[in-house]
């Protein structure tokens, strides 16, 4: 709520919009010792802006970490949280299932710049140990996956990526701040897609990176300086206020998401259910010791396969059919041919993300009535 609030003189109760490009000197010589870095204050917005700093400093008390960076984008977080420390000649280890995006930045980026990438179960303790090696610099995992929901034991694989030297890179997206805290379970850097729960009104774009002093400082800021895909102040200011309400948005959410995923693994258009929260899921209790709660996210399989998945998401009356997650209004999407459409058939299969897969984003809307939604959509998902 408070975290890092920096008050201007007029003593304002919300957080200032500073919406400016650049910043003035008193002097010819405090330009150059802002520049250099010898003298406190701004220099450009490329370099820092007060409210994205205060973005920042919020962030990173939420998430215990010592520094933050915002970005443009939550994509944007992703490839500068890998690239600011990759080198020509460097591996990385990713667990398979992940975002589509992650995955073409994962599995046909990074090999352009000489990057070398092996994907794994990220379920399968023994397959992350046997493709670590020695030039392993980074470990990249989402847990939950998106949108199988498969959970990945961070504990486990930042042991054994520490044991080669290697860094631990967490997009807690579905974890959520505040249900998931990676740096505590032993990762080195977490990022976000603040699009997603921390402005979860459908607003603006954004994402966060979020480490060690020594990472963020030394290795990510150079980086984000040179290549500028920064927060904008607006932006920024957007978020602010989003953080002010993630708390009471996310303990909603998922209490209503766990009520919905116990209805839908009882109806009999639905083949499976993935949700951590189930007792039924195959890593409920790993899911447990790591998330004190289940997630907002559920996703099911349907048994008529693309077919019954188009009718149920046609159907839909309250809940909207959108790529988007975290939102404060319930989103549906069908994965195969929206957000892992680019990767290809084949590595969708590997993914086990088949076309009668679902992804519900739950919101806030009232649990009875996203329950009576859901009903009738799966009853027209049966018709045929």
């Amino acid at each position: 709520m408070r975290g890092g609030t920096q008050r201007s003189q007029h003593g304002e109760t919300s957080e200032a919009l500073y919406l400016s490009s650049g910043f003035v000197y008193a002097s010819a010589a405090q330009g150059e010792a802002r520049t250099a870095g010898d003298a406190e204050g701004y220099v450009y917005g490329r370099f820092g802006n007060p409210t994205v700093a205060m973005l920042e400093d919020r962030l990173a008390l939420i998430e215990g970490a010592e520094a933050c960076q915002a970005t443009a984008t939550g994509m944007a977080a992703v490839f500068a949280a890998l690239m600011s420390q990759l080198r020509a000649g460097d591996h990385v280890v990713a667990s398979r299932v992940m975002f589509g995006a992650c995955y073409v930045v994962i599995d046909e980026l990074l090999p352009r710049y000489g990057i070398t990438s092996e994907l794994v179960d990220g379920t399968d303790l023994a397959a992350w140990e046997r493709a670590l090696r020695p030039e392993t610099r980074c470990v990249f995992l989402e847990s939950p996956g998106n949108p199988t929901m498969a959970i990945v034991d961070i504990a486990a694989v930042s042991a054994l990526a520490h044991g080669v030297g290697a860094r631990v890179v967490v997009d807690n997206v579905l974890g959520m701040p505040m249900v998931q805290c990676p740096l505590a379970l032993g990762a080195d850097v977490v990022v976000y897609s603040t699009t997603k729960h921390i402005d979860g009104q459908g607003r603006c774009l954004g994402g966060a990176v979020l480490g060690s002093g020594d990472f963020v400082e030394g290795e990510l800021v150079p980086f984000m300086r040179t290549t500028g895909p920064i927060m904008s102040p607006f932006n920024a200011w957007v978020m602010l206020k989003g953080l002010e309400t993630l708390e009471l948005r996310q303990t909603r959410m998922c209490e209503t998401a766990t009520r919905l995923a116990t209805f839908v693994e009882a109806h009999p258009a639905v083949d499976a259910v993935y949700y951590p929260g189930l007792p039924g899921h195959p890593q409920h209790a790993l899911a447990m010791r790591q998330m004190s709660r289940g997630s907002s996210v559920i996703a099911f399989d349907f048994a008529g396969g693309r077919n019954a998945a188009f009718r149920f998401l046609d159907s839909l009356s309250l809940i909207d059919i959108s790529n988007n997650l975290g939102d404060a209004k319930s989103l549906a999407t069908h994965p195969a041919s929206t957000t892992h459409q680019k990767i290809g058939a084949d590595a969708r299969d590997e993914l086990g993300i088949g076309d009668g897969l679902v992804r519900l984003s739950v919101g806030l809307e009232a649990a009875s009535d996203l329950e009576a939604d859901l009903e009738q959509a799966l009853g027209a998902a049966t018709d045929r």
